[in-house]
């Protein structure tokens, strides 16, 4: 089929994989006649270690924030950058890169709770 079609197998496996209906996070994966345990209970992100659900809720909560916030915080936390490499970056000052970090960190606060 990957001859006919010029691509390769790995391709044919990938599309014939996408075929698969999916699948409910919610979908009990194990019943021992106690506790249920869902596909959702076994996701999470092995790198940050943050529960599935925690990492799409503040990556929800990010979205909510403006373009600036969101960029001030990724190079903060993410990159590392101090608040004086974003305010050269951004030409504006240092304490504005403060107060709008502390103003994200606050919205996000909220929206989290």
């Amino acid at each position: 089929m990957a001859e006919k079609l010029d691509v390769s197998e790995f391709d044919i496996s990938n599309a014939l994989l996408a075929l698969k209906d999916p699948v409910s996070m919610y979908e009990p994966i194990y019943n021992d006649g106690g506790d249920t345990i869902y596909l959702y209970d076994q996701i999470e992100d092995k790198k940050s270690n943050l529960e599935f659900s925690n990492q799409l809720a503040i990556e929800d909560a990010m979205e909510e924030l403006k373009q600036r916030e969101r960029y001030i915080l990724d190079e903060r936390f993410v990159m590392g950058k101090s608040q004086m490499e974003i305010a050269e970056e951004l030409d504006i000052s240092q304490a504005q890169v403060s107060r709008l970090e502390k103003k994200a960190i606050q919205q996000l606060k909220k929206v989290l709770k």
